[in-house]
């Protein structure tokens, strides 16, 4: 498949795309500086620009069978501004114009998915969420909508606690209530969870939480 990576840069999205190359497909990513991203390969195409230049965005969607977003939003406390949110609006109606329809992107349990049952997640994580983080919690939610809120073919990954550890291959995912979800995760997994719902269609139009 013709993938194009959003926030390839970040410790997430780099796994993403050397996932994504290493299962034989063609990915196009969009970064602010190309030489963060520290992979090459013949069916790497890297688009230099930022998420607020509408032409980038467009010139890394166009032609693409899907779009995998790793953007998150900063959780440092001095950070202001919807920028995170704006970039998703953009990817969004890019991908509508161009009809691309396929996205996956992440999140957290501080946003419920409908088909999640009451936990104490949906009542502690909010709380301590926007006391710790005001800003990435309103990006958060804002970019999430961006997307739910579209036509789009969507499948939304909310994580909790992302760690550096090797990959494990043990990935549990569900609803909140339903299933026995964890907190932690490697990254690694993670992104073998995103790069596996190009084909997997048991999450279309919805928000799985995934743990270790």
């Amino acid at each position: 498949m013709r993938v194009t990576v959003f926030g390839a840069s970040g410790a997430i999205g780099r796994l993403v795309v050397q996932q994504l190359l290493d299962d034989g497909h063609q990915v196009t990513a969009l970064v602010r500086t190309p030489g963060k991203l520290a992979v090459t390969h013949a069916d790497l195409t890297v688009v230099a620009g930022q998420l607020s230049d509408c032409d980038a965005v467009e010139q890394a969607v166009s032609g693409a069978d899907a779009v995998i977003s790793a953007l998150g939003p900063s959780l440092k406390r001095s950070t202001t501004g919807t920028q995170v949110t704006d970039g998703t609006r953009s990817i969004v109606q890019v991908m509508e114009r161009r009809r691309v329809r396929r996205f996956i992107g992440l999140a957290t349990p501080s946003l419920a998915d409908p088909q999640d049952k009451p936990h104490w997640k949906h009542k502690v994580l909010p709380v301590l969420a926007g006391l710790m983080f005001p800003n990435a919690l309103a990006e958060m939610k804002g970019m999430t909508a961006a997307v739910t809120a579209s036509d789009l073919d969507y499948t939304i990954a909310r994580i909790t606690n992302p760690t550096h550890k090797p990959a494990t291959g043990h990935i549990r995912s569900g609803f909140l209530g339903h299933d026995r979800i964890g907190s932690a995760m490697t990254r690694a997994d993670i992104a073998a969870f995103l790069v596996s719902q190009l084909t997997d269609t048991r999450y279309r139009r919805a928000m799985p939480a995934i743990s270790n």
